[in-house]
């Protein structure tokens, strides 16, 4: 069945959004390199713009990716998958997400990046979903507060469709 998608946050406010998020993770001090890591696959758009951002105002940054996954279509499986091959230890490491809601992948993924003892990990997302919290985290940095609803674009997904949408959409059945 085809599903409607209707614009909650175009390319416009999310590109000024991003802007802002970059000078708030730089507004404290200001590592040599700061070590970006991004979770695959949903937030590899947002990392992108972020990073050009930081860069753009003068922040040296080195850029990785991590592998989580627990969604299935569009609920949460509640098991969390994750696979980290890097080395984090003493590193200023900024962990970039597309989206947190119950929290439970951003709470292993703290946890196992803890263990690696980074100089300083601080969590940024693009979107947040407090009211889907199971788990007691909160991510430093938050682009956006948003309700409990499905959404695409920007690089969310429903099942690996609506990625390349340059804003984001709240999906429905028609």
């Amino acid at each position: 069945m085809p599903e409607k998608i209707n614009v909650l946050l175009s390319e416009q406010v999310i590109k000024k959004r991003v802007a802002g998020l970059a000078d708030e993770i730089l507004s404290g001090s200001r590592p040599e390199l700061l070590h970006v890591v991004f979770v695959l696959k949903g937030s590899f758009v947002f990392c992108a713009d972020l990073v050009r951002e930081l860069s753009r105002k003068g922040q040296a940054v080195n850029i990785d990716y991590i592998i989580a996954k627990s969604y299935l279509g569009t609920e949460s499986t509640g098991t969390v998958k994750c696979k980290i091959d890097i080395d984090m230890a003493g590193k200023d490491i900024l962990l970039v997400e597309d989206i947190v809601d119950t929290g439970n992948t951003m709470l292993k993924l703290r946890k196992k990046i803890a263990e690696m003892k980074p100089e300083r990990l601080r969590l940024v997302t693009l979107l947040d979903k407090p009211e889907r919290r199971e788990v007691d985290i909160e991510p430093d940095y938050v682009g956006f507060e948003v309700e409990d609803r499905f959404l695409v674009g920007y690089g969310l997904d429903f099942d690996e469709r609506y990625r390349e949408l340059p804003y984001i959409g709240v999906i429905s059945p028609q």
